[in-house]
């Protein structure tokens, strides 16, 4: 007996788990294998472009996966620091076993969390509600709620070539009957498919032909919590393809399940495999390839950028035509896996069923790409099951508040015909959604449900009000005509004044910082790296600020407009046909959410406006 099932234990179970214990709740994880959980199946990597947003909201939120990786890290790297705040992204080489171990420690600590190793069967419902999940062995488990996280696991088939197995990543087990169990409930089953490069003995590598890529120096933590110096240990090397490469490619296309049909499942269209950036790019020369370790006691590296399906004598002959690779020796081939997801527009946004009450769904099984994707989902579904067994309102996270909200709107809203993946020309309010500012857009909210700490929320609070008062600082400081304050100026190459200036009207320049500023005013190095970081960028970015602020309030008259689940869009007849079904089958919670269905033209909202008030009136007036 559980309150709450969580079945799978990959990056989506894992938090998932986590969270519904640290909620109050009796929670089990149903894992596949134990020597599975928190497996990174393809890169062994957290964070990315976009994707860096996702772990610092995820640890914003009370999340493990922040500080995990920051206790396991290689190397780290912030993203994109050559274009504004709003895109900077954190980027770690882990320790793929050592990550594990930090995870599965995590789990087997947590009070209220049993991990058990078994593989779900069939999900049992009463009425409209779970009831109890069973296993293969023939337990029957009841329980209240259930979390399902398979990954890529369902039915999952390994293809390298003519060969193929039904297996999961890495030679672990796939899950082979809960499928069906989903398919009887009366979800509609897809079909996707991911891959990953092989692995290659470091012993094998000629790194002097490569160019090494070191990390930042001081390192950025991804945990609003961690406090420590965090220092790199290892490098990664950049070498590139070339038309040798290409040729070998262009003569076994024909051996590419990717292209004889031996694929049935939809890749990825943002990590093609290297057979397909051929094809795609048919006008490149060369694609870049990163060399990445997988571990520090591991003698295998990760070869980025060329995930492939080919046969393993293409792959070996394709593999040492790169430079740094001519002699390599493959650990591990390269494969395609295929696996079953459903749709994930038969969600509701906080990613429980729109049909069978507390059964939630999170990670690769929603369309998801990406570990941090799967982690954030897990998240959000564990904690709003626990809050729906309290009898509490759901917590919703909106696209204005964060990347978190972008995903599982898209995904509830849009749904996807391909593996999703964050990315940030996907958040339309990305200048308000910055890495950094995480903690402050999500910290009270999770606090609030019960799942960030009381410590965390004192953190955030402090950054909150050390950034105000440094802004208080920046306004009321002002520098009168002085020969320092001249000096100053032409040393830093800025135009002289005609009268008075404050240091938040030097900022505002763009060669200005607060590091330049402390030359006048020295009182600002007291203040947290983080403070000065928040106001720095308030103050620089202040009228963009201000204008996106103006946006959002514009759009949440619409996201505040909130449409019953039992709204009769089937007998609403301005509505056309098509936008008929589809706010039917969807059912969105506001006039914002069915805006962004597609086939709901905005005439169709224009209809549901008009139809909205006079429910209203007429409701008043019964």
């Amino acid at each position: 007996m559980a309150d709450i099932v969580v079945i799978g234990g990959g990056h989506a179970g894992c938090e998932a788990a986590l969270a519904c214990a640290r909620m109050g709740m009796d929670t089990l994880l149903l894992t596949l294998n134990m020597d599975g959980i928190a497996l990174m199946a393809c890169n062994p990597v957290i964070g990315g472009s976009a994707k860096g947003h996702l772990v610092r909201e995820l640890d914003a939120m009370g999340g493990e996966m922040g500080r995990a990786i920051d206790d396991t890290f290689l190397q780290s790297r912030m993203l994109n620091t050559s274009k504004g705040p709003a895109v900077h992204s954190l980027r770690a080489q882990a320790d793929k076993q050592e990550y594990q171990n930090r995870m599965r420690t995590a789990l087997m600590s947590q009070e209220r969390l049993t991990v058990r190793q078994g593989e779900c069967a069939s999900i049992e419902v009463e009425g409209d509600r779970v009831c109890a999940v069973t296993t293969t062995t023939g337990m029957r488990i009841p329980c209240s709620a259930a979390v399902v996280a398979s990954g890529v696991y369902l039915k999952s088939r390994v293809i390298i070539g003519d060969w193929h197995k039904e297996e999961g990543p890495q030679g672990l087990c796939g899950a082979n009957h809960l499928s069906g169990s989903l398919a009887n409930l009366g979800f509609e089953l897809r079909r996707f498919k991911t891959g990953t490069p092989a692995r290659i003995d470091v012993r094998s590598i000629d790194f002097d032909e490569m160019t090494p890529q070191p990390g930042d120096e001081p390192v950025t933590p991804f945990s609003f919590m961690t406090d420590r110096t965090l220092v790199n240990t290892h490098e990664c090397y950049l070498t590139w393809t070339n038309e040798q490469t290409h040729d070998v490619i262009r003569r076994n296309l024909h051996r590419a399940p990717l292209y004889s049909g031996a694929i049935h499942g939809i890749g990825p269209r943002y990590c093609p495999s290297i057979e397909d950036k051929i094809v795609r790019f048919a006008d490149k020369d060369r694609h870049q390839v990163f060399l990445e370790p997988e571990g520090a006691k591991s003698r295998e590296w990760y070869v980025q950028g060329m995930s492939t399906s080919l046969p393993e004598d293409v792959q070996w002959e394709m593999y040492r035509t790169v430079p740094g690779l001519r002699r390599c020796e493959l650990t591990r081939l390269a494969y395609a896996i295929e696996y079953d997801c459903i749709d994930s527009r038969e969600l509701r946004p906080t990613l429980e069923s729109l049909r069978i009450g507390g059964l939630f769904f999170a990670g690769q099984i929603n369309g998801t790409s990406g570990y941090e994707e799967a982690a954030c989902q897990g998240l959000i579904a564990g904690m709003n099951a626990a809050l729906k067994l309290q009898g509490r309102k759901p917590v919703i996270i909106t696209r204005d508040m964060a990347y978190v909200g972008v995903m599982t709107d898209d995904l509830t809203t849009k749904g996807t015909d391909e593996p999703y993946r964050m990315m940030t020309s996907r958040a339309e309010h990305r200048l308000l959604l910055r890495q950094d500012n995480a903690d402050l857009r999500l910290t009270r909210i999770a606090y609030e449900a019960g799942l960030a700490s009381w410590e965390r929320m004192e953190r955030t609070e402090k950054k909150l009000r050390d950034t105000e008062q440094l802004r208080g600082v920046l306004h009321q400081t002002r520098y009168t005509a002085s020969a320092f304050r001249d000096e100053w100026l032409e040393r830093h190459q800025q135009p002289l004044p005609a009268a008075s200036v404050s240091a938040e009207e030097l900022l505002r320049r763009p060669e200005i910082t607060l590091e330049h500023l402390q030359e006048m005013t020295p009182e600002i190095a007291d203040y947290t790296p983080a403070a000065r970081e928040q106001a720095q960028i308030a103050v620089k970015y202040e009228g963009y600020l201000t204008r996106q602020d103006a946006l959002i309030r514009k759009a949440r008259e619409l996201e505040n407009a909130l449409l019953d689940e039992d709204v009769p869009y089937d007998q609403i007849a301005a509505l056309r046909l098509e936008a008929r079904q589809k706010l039917l089958r969807q059912k969105p919670r506001s006039l914002g959410a069915a805006s962004r269905i597609p086939g709901v033209s905005p005439a169709d909202i224009a209809v549901l406006m008009v139809w909205l008030e006079q429910h209203k009136s007429n409701t008043k007036e019964a």
